[in-house]
């Protein structure tokens, strides 16, 4: 487990937090909301990637999903939901237990692993389907993580990433804002000089021949606390990168 992509100080909070995963009214509520958007864009953008009609019940069978940073599998239950055969992983025991004992209620068979990225390119591991959703920002060694998720990538496979930008707009909404003057997020759950800008990421995917090939906003209705797709990426993004053929 040891390794230095993990951040000591992000596993302790995260700890502390575990056993809220699934409570859509308490501190992960954001999280539970943005699931209901972003599971809908993934599933859109997998079966369009994958030539996969994204009406059928089970659009995602056949495919391998690795969910990092899974937390309490809130995406590893969608995207099982969905037919993929998903891989969660975390650095977080308790998260861990808690996703497991979920899936197990609701008969969903998910592969939990207590276990990181680096471990997994040493086993050999490569799946279809790479999940980095709101991860990089906690990350301590961001190109050693990046280098490691794109090697757990099939040749032929689509990474997301999902993170927050880096510029005085992100401070200002999703700190200030998001943690100090609304209290949607408790805080400390960023750290601003974490964020990232996509042009850095899009360099750390190039390193292996990955391309980002889509890339959308994410805003909030602060009244309605619903998600939305947005053309602006200046605060929340996702974006989506495959390996450009020879």
């Amino acid at each position: 487990m040891k390794s230095s992509t993990i951040d000591p100080l992000e596993v302790a909070y995260y700890d502390r937090l575990a056993q809220q995963w699934w409570d859509r009214q308490g501190k992960f509520w954001p999280l539970h909301r943005l699931n209901e958007l972003r599971v809908k864009y993934l599933k859109n953008a997998i079966c369009l990637h994958f030539g996969r009609f994204p009406g059928n019940p089970t659009p995602l069978a056949g495919l391998s999903v690795l969910d990092i940073g899974c937390g309490g599998g809130i995406l590893s239950e969608s995207m099982a939901s969905l037919g993929a055969s998903v891989k969660g992983i975390d650095v977080v025991e308790k998260s861990i237990n808690v996703a497991r004992q979920h899936s197990r209620q609701n008969n969903l068979s998910i592969d939990y692993d207590l276990v990181t990225v680096e471990a997994l390119v040493s086993a050999g591991e490569r799946f279809d389907v790479v999940l980095n959703m709101e991860v990089v920002e906690h990350v301590a060694d961001l190109p050693a993580f990046i280098s490691s998720c794109n090697q757990l990538l099939t040749e032929d496979g689509i990474m997301f990433i999902a993170t927050i930008n880096r510029n005085p707009l992100s401070w200002l909404v999703a700190i200030v804002g998001a943690e100090y003057i609304l209290g949607w997020l408790p805080r400390g759950t960023h750290s601003w000089r974490k964020f990232v800008k996509p042009a850095e990421l899009q360099e750390m995917l190039a390193a292996d021949r990955l391309s980002v090939t889509a890339i959308t906003g994410v805003s909030v209705n602060p009244f309605n606390r619903r998600f939305s797709l947005s053309r602006r990426s200046a605060v929340n993004y996702m974006l989506s990168a495959t390996r450009a053929r020879n």
